[in-house]
Formats: structure tokens, sequence, C-alpha cells
């Protein structure tokens, strides 16, 4: 199998959308769409490492197939955390320190819920 058929098998086996993994990459939609649906179209290696680091796989493995995945110990972190991760890291200190502060409240108030129930 080559990049196009690994990649879609990654897709759906870590249930990711390409929608998904465009945000996560910053790779338009569109050329995702390419690689994934056009036999002579690959990524150049910065979209490769991109895509193989949200993904928790090596270039490698999306390029031959042959490489095993990473240990499950040093798979990247869930595509809504790693967003929250990209945005957070964009903040300001100030208002890095606000975020933080209001996912704790957000926790906090979780926490209070079930404690209801």
């Amino acid at each position: 199998m080559g990049f196009k058929e690994n990649l879609k098998s990654e897709l759906i086996y870590k249930g990711v959308m390409v929608k998904e993994l465009s945000v996560i990459t910053k790779i338009k939609k569109h050329t995702l769409d390419n690689y994934l649906n056009t036999k002579k179209t690959l990524p150049n290696v910065e979209n490769a490492v991109k895509i193989a680091r949200a993904l928790g796989v090596s270039v490698e493995y999306l390029v031959t197939g042959s490489e095993e995945k990473k240990k499950k110990d040093f798979q990247l972190l869930p595509l809504e955390i790693q967003l929250l991760v990209d945005i957070a890291e964009k903040l300001n200190s100030v208002n890095r320190r606000l975020a933080i502060k209001m996912v704790k409240l957000l926790k906090e108030q979780e926490d209070e819920g079930k404690k209801r129930e």
C-alpha cells in the first residue's frame, strides 16, 4: 500500500475526519482530499510530518505501511486536546492564565454536578 491507502486507513482507524485533520495540521482540506483521492499527489515533507504527528504515526509508516505504529505511551493527545493546546499557545500570557482559570472552573462545575447526582 502507498501513502494514500495508509492515510485513509489511519484516518478510519483513529476515527478522524479530513476536516478535523485539516484544523490540526493547518493543511487545507482540499489539499488533504487530493492526497486521499489522487494517485500522483503526494505531500511535501513538511505536510507529511504534520499529518504523521497529528495521527501519532511516523512518516515512514504513512509512506510504506511497514513500520509499527508508535506505542500508546508516545501517541499524541486526542485531536480536541491538541486543538485546545494549539489555541492556548497563541494566546498572550495574560489570556493564557485566564483560559487556564476558565478550564479549571469548568472542571470544578462538572465535578460539583457529579456530586449532586
